[in-house]
């Protein structure tokens, strides 16, 4: 499936492109500079816009050996694209780790997964059908 791109121009970042055969993830690069300090967060561009199908949408993920080597993640864990969404990405970056981090420019920041969508369509009703779980919530497996 093809996806449209739109580079900003003064971003000056690497297009996305699968590293390997068979990754589920493109690499989101920082289009500019920062240092975070711990537990600050700052949403950083990347440079790129997109033109995502209706019936998809774009998962941004954290990298993880960012988070392991450095306890930098993102803030909001998955972020949503939507497909009617035609912004500047930003990644919602936090730094856990005890040192600040320099973000800097051309860095990998996350990385951009696809996947389909279904629209939903809500029926109310005054019932819903039992099972043996029920409501049995946080912790119903045991720990």
């Amino acid at each position: 499936m093809t996806f449209k791109i739109k580079m900003v121009k003064i971003a000056d970042v690497p297009t996305p492109k699968y590293a390997h055969e068979g990754d589920s993830g493109v690499d989101l690069y920082a289009a500019e500079s920062c240092t975070l300090q711990h537990l600050e967060r700052r949403a950083v561009k990347t440079g790129l816009k997109l033109e995502i199908p209706r019936g998809y949408e774009g998962q941004v993920r954290p990298k993880s050996g960012l988070a392991l080597s450095y306890g930098l993640s993102h803030a909001n864990c998955v972020g949503t694209i939507d497909s009617c969404y035609r912004g500047e990405i930003r990644v919602p970056l936090i730094n856990l780790g005890k040192e600040p981090y320099i973000v800097e420019k051309g860095k990998k920041i996350g990385q951009l997964v696809f996947a389909k969508v279904e629209e939903a369509e809500f029926e109310e009703v005054k019932e819903l059908e039992n099972t043996t779980r029920a409501e049995d919530g946080f912790g119903s497996t045991g720990l």
